[in-house]
């Protein structure tokens, strides 16, 4: 039921922290990965990984990635995971992380092109050539910021300290852009047997300071960030006939933080 053996998937942002841990599992489940990514991949191409190095928000880029993947496997992708995505650092420069009133547009335009637009033309070109065989799963990764507005007094200790810090906007925005992207390529491509859901995460533990540990994991009901290979079982569910008649669904790990 959980069966990813011999399938093709795509992920973007494959180098990442997470996009690193998908392949990972899903090589270990017998799946074909090529891992898209803007750096150069530590791995080396071998008979079921293929790093391809790409921008996801241009098209072009894109259509030969395709036509890289089909040299390899002789196939279309039957799975993509749209995982590339920006966010602003903690120790970003001060107007990345300032007020709203003051977030720079340039920030803005970035965030939401990687993000939106990153998901958008991957969605086409990949996408459309699943609609084309009749069959695949899209996997667009969003966040809990997606559905709600993120706590900003989990930063106050930095405004005590002096710093005039709020997670900005343009985030969050882009993350709730792509719940509706996927509700409109479900019911899309529904009748071409392309299932495409939304995969909302919660925090990822990465050392962040303990203050900010000790404001974020009061708000879960877990009590503590996700580990970077908690996602993986959602991953192969989504991708598997386990999910075969989930589509246009958002799909929350998250620690119980929306539940509150």
């Amino acid at each position: 039921m959980f069966d990813v053996n011999n399938k093709i998937v795509i992920i973007t942002g494959g180098n990442g922290n997470l996009g690193s841990e998908f392949s990972k599992t899903l090589l270990e489940n017998g799946a074909r990965v090529a891992s898209i990514d803007l750096t150069e991949s530590a791995s080396p191409i071998t008979e079921n990984y293929l790093p391809i190095k790409a921008d996801v928000t241009n098209r072009i880029e894109m259509e030969k990635a395709l036509l890289t993947i089909k040299a390899k496997w002789n196939a279309v992708p039957f799975g993509l995971i749209n995982n590339a995505a920006l966010d602003a650092p903690p120790n970003a420069c001060a107007l990345e992380n300032g007020p709203f009133e003051s977030y720079p547009e340039s920030s803005w335009d970035k965030v939401m092109t990687v993000n939106t637009k990153g998901t958008f033309i991957p969605c086409q070109v990949f996408g459309g050539a699943m609609a084309e065989e009749r069959c695949g799963s899209i996997i667009n990764i969003s966040s809990m910021y997606g559905l709600i507005s993120p706590d900003q007094r989990i930063y106050e200790y930095r405004r005590q300290e002096g710093n005039e810090f709020y997670k900005p906007v343009a985030y969050s925005a882009s993350k709730s852009a792509i719940l509706n992207l996927t509700r409109y390529l479900a019911t899309y491509w529904g009748r071409k047997g392309v299932r495409v859901n939304t995969l909302t995460f919660g925090g990822v533990f990465a050392e962040q300071d303990a203050k900010f540990l000790e404001g974020y994991t009061a708000r879960v009901p877990l009590g503590r960030m996700a580990k970077r290979d908690e996602y993986n079982g959602v991953i192969i569910f989504l991708l598997s006939e386990a999910a075969s008649y989930m589509t246009g669904s958002n799909l929350i790990v998250d620690g119980g933080w929306t539940a509150w």
